[in-house]
């Protein structure tokens, strides 16, 4: 991780952000950034180990956070997940982060339910709660389905729908919250384990400009960007995170 002296993107002291997959992966490294450049942080993930390691991360590390446990498909796990959020302050920031991997085995509408419906789930509860001024949201996409067609049939779809989403938020929602998206490529996670060593890997590294995958830290600072008060006028927007790769094909 790096973090360049005095940084803050204009985040106030106490400022608290939801990042919901928070205990791996891009949301882990989201998390960790966010509580070095200064946010309060509420952990989310649905495995208390994963969650409970990245906030003992960010404490160790001077930061503030609460891990939560939480099932971002289950209404009611929701609501109790921000309520125990609200302990750290207003909840003026989200990263709606977790969802299903691609390699994931499952039928098309629960996929859908899983992972656009998830979201919308949190973020409908999170506004519910009363506005704040300046408060802004995250939802992380994917060049799937926004700039490439991609298997199985499910992902490239809901990838689509959250960036569809994201889009209405902009121009519907604009009273109460700034919204925008980011769109991975192929980055270096436990879900892509193996992945860049493999034939078909090796042959997707050679179509990506910069030769390599993203690190988390990578895509978690244009997602702290797009949630920051620097990207005030910024709504609405997918902003692609590839290396390149989607320019070339």
């Amino acid at each position: 991780m790096i973090v360049p002296s005095q940084i803050s993107l204009g985040f106030s002291p106490d400022d608290v952000v939801v990042v919901t997959g928070a205990g791996r992966g891009i949301g882990r490294s989201t998390a960790i950034n966010g509580a070095a450049i200064g946010l309060k942080v509420a952990v989310w993930d649905l495995d208390a180990s994963f969650a409970e390691d990245t906030a003992k991360a960010i404490v160790a590390a001077g930061g503030r956070a609460v891990a939560v446990t939480a099932d971002v498909t289950d209404a009611a796990q929701i609501d109790a997940g921000l309520a125990k959020s609200a302990e750290l302050g207003e909840l003026r920031y989200l990263v709606n982060n977790a969802g299903p991997a691609s390699a994931s085995q499952l039928e098309f509408d629960e996929a859908l339910e899983m992972s656009v419906g998830s979201m919308h789930k949190v973020a409908t509860a999170w506004m519910g709660r009363g506005r704040l001024d300046d408060a802004a949201l995250v939802n992380v996409a994917s060049v799937a389905g926004n700039v490439i067609g991609t298997a199985p049939e499910w992902y490239p779809t809901a990838k689509a729908a959250i960036m569809g989403w994201t889009r209405h938020l902009a121009a519907y929602r604009s009273d109460v919250v700034r919204a925008n998206a980011v769109a991975p490529g192929m980055t270096d996670t436990r879900r892509l384990a193996g992945f860049k060593e493999s034939d078909v890997g090796q042959r997707v590294l050679t179509r990506i400009p910069l030769r390599r995958m993203a690190t988390p830290d990578e895509i978690s600072w244009a997602i702290l960007f797009l949630l920051s008060p620097l990207a005030s006028y910024v709504n609405g927007a997918l902003l692609t995170v590839d290396g390149g790769w989607t320019v070339t094909q």
